[in-house]
Order: C-alpha cells, then sequence, then structure tokens
C-alpha cells in the first residue's frame, strides 16, 4: 500500500484493518475453514476481537464497517451465517456510499480536483463499489457508484478554460499531505484510473451497466493507449504522468497495485466486457512479456499481494482464466513459485503486504491448480 492510513487510534486501525491487521488475519482463517484446513470457531474469535465498527469518511473496503462486510460476506458464503449482522451493515454501507457519493458530485460541481481517498479502490468509490458489486448488485447505490466513475471519467473544466482528466489529482502520488506542483494522474490499479476500469469492466460482465458506462471505459482505454510504451523490452506503462513527465521512466517492479501485471489485468477484463479482442491480446501479451523479462522479476523481493511475488501469483492465475492461449502463463506459475519460494518470508502479518496474503497467494499452487475462491475480489481480480 503506497499511502498512510488515516490518523486514527493505531489499535483501531490495526482491528478494522483488512490490509494490515486483524480483518485481514481473520480473511485467511475463514479460507482455511471453508477448506477443511482450519475451524469455524477460530474464524468466529477473530471476527469478534475486532470491536466495535468504524464509519467515517477515512473508511472503506480495507478499514471499518466496509472491510468487515467484505469479510463477513465470504465467512456466510451463500449460507444464514452472520445474517442480522450483515444486514446491519448493508445499511450502514449503504449510507456511507450515499454520503461520499454527494460529496464526490459535489466537488466536480465546484471543479475541483479529485484525490485517492475520493475514488480509489483502497479507501475510495471504487473500493465500495467493488463491495457492492458482491453485497448489493441490484442497489442503487452501486448504480450510483459506476455513474460517479463514469462522471470521473469526464474532462474536468480548469480556471483557465482548458480542461484536465478528471481523475487528475493535486497531490503526491505516494504523499497525501504533500501538493505536487500541476498535481499527476495516476495509472496503477490500487491507486490509479485501471481501478475503476477494472470495476466498470466487472460490472458489465455481469450485465450491470449505466449510461456512459461503455464511452467510460473506452476514455480509460484510449489515455492507456496514449501513455503506453512499446519497445524491445515489450509493452509497460508509466505507474503516473505529470503535466511534463511519466513516472518511472525505467522499468518498474512488475506488481499488482501500479505495475505492468495489474494494468494488464484490468484491460483484459475491459476488453472481455467491450468484446474487443485486439485489446485482449495487447494485455496478455503485455503480461507474457513481463514474465518473460528476468530484469522485471528481479526487482519483487517480497511474498507479499501489494508489492510482491504473491500478488502477481495470484494476477497470473486470474489472467490464466480468461487468456485465449491459457498455457502460455501456466508455463511461468513453477518459475513463479520456484521465486516465491526461495523469497524471504514477510514479516508482518497483514494481507496486503504480510504473511496473511502470502500465504492466501500460495494456496493451490504447487497442486497446479486454478483459484477456486474469490478471496481476491477486493484486488479487483475477479
Amino acid at each position: 500500500m503506497t499511502t498512510a492510513p488515516p490518523a486514527l487510534d493505531t489499535d483501531a486501525i490495526l482491528r478494522q484493518s483488512l490490509a494490515r491487521g486483524s480483518l485481514g488475519i481473520a480473511l485467511l482463517h475463514v479460507e482455511r475453514a471453508r477448506q477443511g484446513t482450519g475451524s469455524w470457531q477460530t474464524a468466529h474469535r477473530q471476527l469478534v476481537s475486532v470491536g466495535a465498527l468504524l464509519d467515517g469518511d477515512e473508511t472503506g473496503l480495507f478499514l471499518g464497517a466496509p472491510a468487515m462486510a467484505y469479510v463477513l460476506h465470504w465467512t456466510a458464503d451463500g449460507s444464514n451465517r452472520y445474517f442480522g449482522a450483515l444486514q446491519t451493515l448493508d445499511r450502514i454501507i449503504a449510507a456511507h456510499t450515499r454520503r461520499r457519493l454527494a460529496a464526490a458530485h459535489a466537488r466536480i460541481d465546484r471543479g475541483e480536483p479529485t484525490t485517492f481517498a475520493e475514488y480509489d479502490l483502497l479507501r475510495g468509490l471504487t473500493g465500495l463499489g467493488a463491495l457492492l458489486l458482491r453485497r448489493a448488485p441490484e442497489g442503487d447505490e452501486l448504480k450510483g457508484v459506476l455513474e460517479y466513475l463514469v462522471r470521473l471519467t469526464e474532462p474536468l473544466p480548469t480556471a483557465d478554460g482548458r480542461t484536465r482528466l478528471g481523475w487528475w489529482v493535486s497531490h503526491s502520488p505516494v504523499n497525501l499531505s504533500a501538493p505536487t506542483p500541476g498535481g499527476h494522474a495516476n495509472a496503477g490499479l490500487a491507486h490509479g484510473i485501471t481501478g475503476p476500469l477494472a470495476l466498470l469492466a466487472l460490472a458489465k460482465l455481469r450485465g450491470i451497466t449505466v449510461p456512459g458506462h461503455e464511452k467510460a471505459m473506452l476514455r480509460i482505454c484510449r489515455w492507456l493507449d496514449r501513455i503506453r510504451v512499446n519497445d524491445h523490452r515489450g509493452t509497460r506503462w508509466p505507474r503516473w504522468i505529470t503535466g511534463t513527465t511519466s513516472v518511472p521512466p525505467h522499468l518498474a517492479a512488475p506488481s499488482w497495485c501500479y505495475g505492468t501485471p495489474g494494468l494488464a489485468r484490468a484491460q483484459q477484463l475491459a476488453a472481455l466486457a467491450l468484446n474487443d479482442p485486439d485489446r485482449k491480446r495487447m494485455a496478455e501479451r503485455a503480461l507474457l512479456y513481463c514474465l518473460a523479462d528476468p530484469t522485471q522479476l528481479n526487482q519483487l523481493t517480497s511474498r507479499g499481494l501489494c508489492h510482491g511475488l504473491g500478488g502477481l501469483l495470484r494476477l497470473v492465475q486470474r489472467v490464466t482464466q480468461d487468456a485465449d492461449e491459457p498455457r502460455a502463463f501456466v508455463h511461468y506459475l513453477p518459475q513463479l513459485t520456484e521465486r516465491f519460494l526461495t523469497t524471504e518470508p514477510p514479516a508482518e502479518t497483514g494481507f496486503l503486504n504480510g504473511s496473511v496474503g502470502a500465504t492466501l497467494a500460495f494456496q493451490n499452487i504447487q497442486e497446479g491448480t486454478l483459484p477456486t475462491s474469490d478471496w481476491d475480489a477486493c484486488l479487483l481480480l475477479i
């Protein structure tokens, strides 16, 4: 995760954090219980230990009430387990989403630039949309999020009469409290515009659309085409662009959050939703070039989901499921597995960067099977 958590009580954050704390650990216990390698009692104890839930604007898919709803959704798994708690959380999250949407539309009406906290996967409305796609796919709140994302892709007028990208932010890509002269547009899956692209695609693939849905996806795809780099090392995208530069100009780490793999999966999903075989072929080839390049792979020095080999492993499995030539990707899984096993285990226990996420990503890899559980929906891979 590239941004700091909100300035709240540290213990409360860790208890209610899917990214770094107790809720991520609970998700692992739930997965083990579902597979018969752990107990539901252990999972329940972990969930109970979370305590009273936060529901301020700083919460989102990875923190507070929405994060708990996500974990309980997978715990219930179509049963009546935690039915009452989920009903209560659904009402809380619906109200929370409506509040956030009203603030976002008011910001657009004022002509001000957006922020990661407003729109991204980890803290923003894209993350809430990913939750609603699972919890309330027919609800007005999901449609509201999709309508907002359509509007987010529309050019935003500036004070000097020109326009800028609707997802252009004024703050730093890394430190949200540090203004960046001229701002930037982020391309990553975690904080950038490919998160909204993936959500729009996943919704369309489920038959859920709003006015302007396809046009919004095409706007994002065409922007990605404009900033795409093609050279002897294959196809890739900068992590972000400013008014004058693309960052980084060199080969970036092939991570889920910012790298070529995340952008490739988002565009593969978009291609499926838009029935665009050329884009699908381009996205899959971009990932294959990346997997064949040791210079890029050597930059992954951890087992984590966000920045490490765990995220790449899971992503490759998901791309394989939808690929034109799945065997081309299966070919790389043993090599990635060896890299994973020879990389130092994470020192922390968290979901995004720690041992919990690494353990989840490594499930079933040695058996050579593809994913059977959708715990990675919070990563917008499925």
